[in-house]
């Protein structure tokens, strides 16, 4: 093991992925002669060349159709988005063409492409800049969505997601490229589609994924001087979902806390809700508690932001909530 930063697992995983297999590139704005908006594909233009680290204009609906098309015709491309906020120009390419492509031609083309970018907030950006649309993904049939918290995570994740014959949303935080955490040496992968209970416990479960997760273990931690034992669960990949992963621990612990990054209205957590009190409604002791961001536009200023955003307080009053203290 050693210990590196999310932007070089990204880096690593990517530039992996492109030595054993010519028809992957990388395209999006500044990926290439900047080394990527966030240093994430740093040397990798120095490496492969310009026709497979590729810098595109600011035109994310013109790109991100291209990369549709030649993934139709034998490529696997990266699509990179500065934010994934920016890709809303292309979603159309994305919803309408990649999603769909493989059940309208009756299984003659597959669309293996990953869109990848940061997502949720990252300070004061603005609402136009701080958008989390895993929920918006996640609904559509054709689409995988990953959400990884951790350097490990991003990378062996990433190297499945460019080798899955489907279009992989591949969702990100400005706020963790810096992150560290060990990464092996090695070869590895994770399967997509599978949870990490990334801290055992038997009372409570919170369940989580991307960067606000770190605001659970704090929450634990500071749980754990109060006696009260919080498994935490990352989800890693929001679609296809671990239901079993959620299931098993709720059956366990009997309650249930859900974070999450996103606003309220048919959430990632709205859904987990709904899985749990369907197929373990009797192993729950309390109702379930979810914890979003407000229902408003993220605010610029950073007062306001403060209340906008979760935090381990919140989820410190939540699982106080289902354990009735």
């Amino acid at each position: 093991m050693r210990t590196i930063q999310f932007r070089e697992a990204i880096c690593e995983a990517m530039s992996e992925e492109m030595r054993h297999d010519e028809s992957i590139y990388l395209m999006g704005e500044e990926v290439a002669e900047y080394n990527g908006a966030y240093k994430a594909s740093k040397g990798m233009l120095a490496e492969f060349g310009e026709k497979r680290v590729i810098d595109t204009p600011i035109a994310e609906l013109g790109f991100t159709g291209i990369a549709v098309g030649s993934a139709m015709n034998g490529c696997r491309p990266i699509v990179e988005y500065m934010t994934f906020n920016f890709c809303l120009v292309g979603i159309d390419q994305i919803i309408n063409n990649a999603a769909k492509m493989r059940q309208m031609t009756g299984g003659q083309f597959n669309v293996p492409i990953v869109f990848r970018g940061p997502t949720a907030s990252a300070g004061q950006l603005g609402a136009t800049h701080s958008q989390a649309l895993e929920n918006w993904f996640a609904n559509t049939p054709g689409l995988k969505v990953i959400v990884p918290s951790t350097p490990y995570d991003a990378k062996g994740l990433l190297k499945s997601a460019i080798r899955d014959n489907d279009p992989v949303i591949f969702m990100e935080s400005e706020q963790m490229y810096g992150d560290k955490g060990e990464v092996p040496e090695g070869e590895y992968t994770i399967p997509i589609g599978v949870a990490d209970v990334k801290r055992e416990g038997t009372d409570v479960t919170i369940v989580s994924f991307g960067k606000i997760i770190k605001e659970a273990f704090i929450a634990a931690d500071e749980l754990a001087k109060e006696g009260i034992s919080c498994e935490v669960i990352d989800l890693r990949t929001v679609r296809p979902m671990d239901n079993e992963a959620i299931l098993r621990s709720v059956k366990k612990t009997n309650r249930l806390v859900i974070l999450e990054e996103a606003w309220p209205f048919a959430s990632i957590s709205s859904e987990i809700t709904y899985i749990v009190q369907e197929q373990a409604f009797d192993y729950l002791d309390a109702p379930i508690q979810r914890i979003t961001t407000a229902d408003a536009p993220a605010p610029y200023s950073p007062v306001l932001l403060k209340d906008w955003l979760p935090n381990a307080a919140d989820v410190v009053k939540a699982v106080k909530k289902v354990m009735y203290k």
